[in-house]
């Protein structure tokens, strides 16, 4: 049976309170603050609740809260309030300090039954639920850890390296190419269709935990064949049609091929994130051979870039407070964005009609 310690300065309160539960634990009773101190003290880690009155001689009751929040007993211990007050403030006050629930005076002993058993029950559902998350916790930093040493290991071996170069390459080329068609395109219609390019490579943490994720050894192929955004590049253009242009153009040219297109400008996802993705397999030439390699190709306008910066770090903040909240807020701030970029083409569109 769990042991309960009540905390009554009326004998009568104590004896009604042990008489009500003692046929479910064991009930250990005194009479104010100094004594329930002194019992916590000794048997702490061996009491399932705590039935306390507020206001006692030597300590009262929030001179034993305060005393249990400094030594941590409140984490282990449920403190249920017994009381003959009804006041809001000081329910509000106890339950700002840590306090589970209050029974109050006079006694009905189905109340106080289900209130303590409640209580207990509530009490070590969170615990267990925080011992464990504590350790899912622990094993993810220890599988952090795995990753991490893995990662290392392979970015020093040889054949990746060679490997990662190889996709460098890549992005060279897909870059040249796009600098090319801008230049032509500036010529041509006296304007630039994208104002800027960013490119990555994956780094070797990301590409050991995409491969343990799809549960895949790590080797050289298994990278090569399932990963296809090893090498990446983000176009940022100024207008939705120059996207469509460009990629347009890109993909004319008879020597690179398109594995995959994602188009989320005309099928937005449910965030309101907007962008075309092309997956693409271009020539790397190198001292000895002609290689094929992926590269992942994603066109934005300038304003739909902003907003996918700032969602992509609201995604990995932790502890956000409403963020329900923000997420709607975004995706009108998604809606907007689109509508703007058209009106700004329709613009531009009218002043180049002008000029002509």
């Amino acid at each position: 049976m769990q042991k309960i310690l009540i905390v009554e300065d009326a004998k009568m309160n104590r004896e009604l309170l042990r008489e009500i539960l003692e046929t479910d634990y064991i009930v250990e009773a005194v009479e104010n603050g100094e004594q329930a101190l002194q019992v916590l003290q000794d048997q702490h880690d061996g009491i399932a609740a705590l039935l306390l009155d507020l206001q006692m001689p030597k300590a009262d009751g929030f001179t034993v809260i305060a005393k249990m929040r400094e030594n941590g007993w409140m984490d282990r211990i449920p403190v249920l309030i017994i009381s003959g007050e009804d006041s809001v403030e000081i329910e509000n006050k106890c339950f700002e300090l840590g306090v589970s629930d209050f029974i109050h005076k006079p006694f009905v002993d189905s109340i106080v039954k289900n209130r303590v058993r409640n209580t207990i029950e509530l009490f070590n559902c969170k615990n267990q639920l925080e011992k464990q998350i504590e350790k899912q916790s622990e094993t993810l930093k220890k599988q952090e850890q795995i990753i991490k040493i893995q990662a290392e290991q392979i970015s020093t071996a040889e054949a990746f390296n060679k490997l990662m170069m190889e996709y460098r390459c890549a992005i060279m080329e897909v870059e040249t190419r796009l600098n090319v068609l801008n230049a032509m395109f500036s010529e041509e219609y006296k304007r630039n269709p994208f104002e800027s390019i960013k490119s990555r490579l994956k780094k070797p943490k990301s590409i050991y935990k995409k491969l343990v994720k799809k549960e895949l050894p790590v080797t050289i192929e298994n990278i090569k064949e399932t990963i296809a955004d090893v090498a990446g590049l983000r176009v940022i253009c100024s207008f939705p049609d120059d996207i469509y242009r460009l990629a347009e153009l890109l993909l004319k040219q008879d020597d690179i091929i398109l594995l995959k297109e994602k188009d989320y400008i005309k099928t937005p996802k449910s965030n309101g994130y907007r962008s075309l993705h092309l997956i693409l397999s271009v020539p790397v030439f190198l001292p000895n051979e002609k290689k094929y390699m992926k590269v992942e190709v994603q066109f934005r306008t300038i304003a739909m870039d902003f907003w996918a910066s700032l969602e992509h770090k609201l995604k990995y903040k932790k502890d956000i407070d409403n963020m329900e909240e923000i997420e709607k807020q975004l995706k009108v701030c998604a809606d907007s964005i689109e509508a703007l970029d058209y009106q700004m083409q329709e613009i531009r569109d009218k002043i180049d009609a002008s000029n002509h």
